[in-house]
């Protein structure tokens, strides 16, 4: 499917996480371990927060691998958080539109995974947008409807709350039309100052997820790597899979889980999705 990754910390060229690790994101668009697909080439995204009231956005249909843009910004943009995305797609058109992340006002959101007979479901998904969310539709991807409904469902107010909501609705309507085990998801969504990051499906074999070890054990672990001496002690990482083998740098996100990543602290979480009330 996808690979992705959420950085939250100090102030960062984009270029230390996309391209520099030993299996950078980049790699990972050719050379992926741990997804569904080995090659993650139908476009990429990256959203940043900087300057201004929203989040920077930039988004190709090319694979990442040979995106000269790509490395040109990734090499003169720093951010304290930022989102990166590498796209494998489960049937809906390479377009711009369709590549992650996606953008509302100071939201970002990206998606590993899928729902089930999309098509099916579509329809009825697409009928539960708010109004004032459905003209920010844009693409025809799974990803954006879950973010959209995500939104309807009080993601501003509420993201933990509002993405059980989104996956319990998601999960009724399948039972509707008789669609087995229709959530497959990791999910990192943002509003300039947090990161959440949700680890889930229907059957409780998710997609593959990972956070980084606290900064100060790792410069103690590995004295060797020049990053961990640019970050501060609150800088924290969740990917899809690890950024390169080193010991004790990366840990499995349980599963069934939401995590926040803010002001430096890390919280891990169950996960449940909430049905609709009837």
């Amino acid at each position: 499917m996808c690979r992705w990754l959420a950085y939250s910390g100090s102030p960062l060229l984009l270029e230390e996480m996309l391209y520099k690790p030993e299996h950078s994101l980049i790699d990972q668009s050719r050379h992926a371990r741990l997804g569904v697909d080995t090659t993650n080439g139908d476009g990429f995204g990256v959203g940043w927060y900087g300057v201004g009231d929203v989040p920077g956005l930039f988004r190709a249909v090319g694979p990442a691998w040979s995106d000269r843009n790509l490395r040109e910004l990734a090499a003169h943009v720093s951010s304290p958080l930022f989102l990166a995305h590498v796209r494998s797609s489960t049937g809906t058109a390479v377009q711009q539109t369709n590549c992650h992340p996606f953008r509302y006002e100071r939201w970002l959101w990206m998606h590993n995974g899928s729902i089930a007979r999309f098509a099916t479901l579509r329809r009825d998904l697409m009928l539960a947008v708010d109004p004032e969310f459905f003209p920010a539709i844009e693409g025809s991807t799974d990803s954006e409807l879950m973010f959209l409904l995500a939104l309807t469902f009080g993601l501003r107010d509420d993201p933990p709350g509002a993405v059980a909501r989104m996956v319990g609705f998601v999960e009724a309507v399948a039972r509707r039309h008789n669609v087995a085990d229709p959530v497959q998801m990791t999910v990192a969504t943002s509003d300039g100052s947090t990161v959440w990051a949700f680890r889930y499906s229907t059957r409780h074999e998710s997609r593959s997820l990972f956070y980084s070890t606290e900064t100060r054990c790792l410069r103690m672990l590995h004295p060797e790597i020049p990053t961990l001496r640019l970050v501060s002690d609150g800088s924290r990482l969740i990917v899809s899979e690890p950024l390169g083998d080193l010991p004790g740098v990366w840990n499995e996100v349980p599963e069934s889980t939401c995590s926040v990543i803010t002001d430096g602290q890390d919280v891990i979480q169950a996960f449940r999705p909430e049905p609709p009330k009837r």
